[in-house]
């Protein structure tokens, strides 16, 4: 998982506000609010207030972190969080980092002779974008005649036009976002020269799903999830494999150097790690040892979750981070 998302929580200095609140509706919802407000009454009027106005929205659940008067994110969540409020030193984002699941950048792609519809996911709401270079010829006849032989090649060569200007989309937008997954259905012949044309980058990330046409869906969405369910567990074994091989750093105090040193690639994780740590302002800034951490130039060390602590030095230092119930303990994939 990537965490550029929640990377603006650290650019934000603490103490927050981490609110979870589950799915109600009209005065429910208003009478759940009221009582994690009561159970921040620390707060500001302002950052209250501000957080009122998120607290409220619609949804299966709602993850608000909140400081200096500003909510700083909220985020939505498909499913239902256990409530709770907390005032820490850093966001608590392990529970929706848990609910929310691996967010895999990847374009979904539904091709046929007239060109396609191409979703990319990267984050926040999809965007969808219909894909055509030209519009006719597109069907071929039987009409036979001297003609139908150029007729037929005109149509050929709309289609490759289309597959072109598709091709074309997908490698600007594997570039743009880094997806790790292009994942493409529609018609068998269309899909060909799309695949004729597609630069490497993109070419090394396809993965064709059976179902789905532009005109009907259908099945696609199915088809979709189980592949990206499939690259996450090869994804994590990847990982999980080179950590093994490599006798990678494990436990939080080897972790914790690695991080300092900016060696990880990723962590992997078991879940929720209440144990402290001791952290100072600096994202990577957290080590077991509070001595060390003053040896490293932190005047005045405090205790923090070792989740939210991993959580912030991850963001902040571009590495992934992955939950996996095959680790004990807190281990990391390094760099080099």
């Amino acid at each position: 998982m990537r965490l550029d998302f929640i990377r603006r929580l650290y650019e934000r200095p603490g103490p927050y506000a981490s609110v979870y609140l589950g799915a109600f509706t009209g005065s429910e919802r208003r009478a759940h609010w009221r009582g994690a407000r009561d159970r921040l009454g620390r707060l500001t009027e302002t950052t209250l207030d501000a957080l009122e106005e998120e607290a409220l929205r619609p949804a299966a659940g709602r993850a608000l972190f909140a400081t200096d008067g500003d909510v700083v994110l909220a985020e939505s969540l498909d499913r239902q969080p256990d409530e709770m409020t907390m005032w820490t030193p850093l966001p608590h984002v392990t529970p929706m980092l848990m609910l929310r699941g691996e967010n895999v950048p990847h374009i979904r792609v539904i091709v046929d002779h007239a060109g396609a519809e191409v979703t990319v996911f990267a984050g926040g709401s999809p965007r969808t974008t219909t894909v055509q270079a030209a519009s006719w010829p597109l069907q071929k006849t039987a009409q036979g005649g001297w003609s139908q032989k150029r007729y037929e090649q005109a149509v050929d060569e709309t289609w490759e036009k289309n597959a072109v200007a598709v091709a074309h989309e997908i490698d600007e937008q594997v570039r743009r976002i880094g997806a790790e997954l292009v994942l493409i259905a529609g018609e068998p012949k269309s899909r060909s020269y799309l695949l004729r044309h597609l630069g490497t980058k993109a070419a090394d990330r396809v993965t064709m799903v059976e179902h789905g046409s532009r005109e009907n869906h259908g099945r696609f969405e199915e088809d979709v999830e189980r592949a990206l369910d499939d690259w996450l567990d090869q994804r994590r074994a990847e990982l999980l494999e080179r950590h093994q091989e490599s006798s990678g750093p494990t436990g939080m105090a080897q972790v914790s150097k690695a991080l300092r040193e900016g060696r990880v690639h990723a962590l992997l994780v078991p879940g929720q790690m209440p144990r402290p740590v001791w952290i100072g302002e600096g994202g990577t800034q957290l080590c077991t040892d509070r001595e060390e951490l003053h040896r490293w130039g932190v005047a005045e060390p405090i205790q923090e979750r070792s989740d939210s602590a991993l959580a912030r030095a991850a963001a902040m230092t571009d590495a992934e981070l992955w939950f996996t119930d095959v680790v004990d303990d807190v281990a990391a994939v390094l760099r080099y």
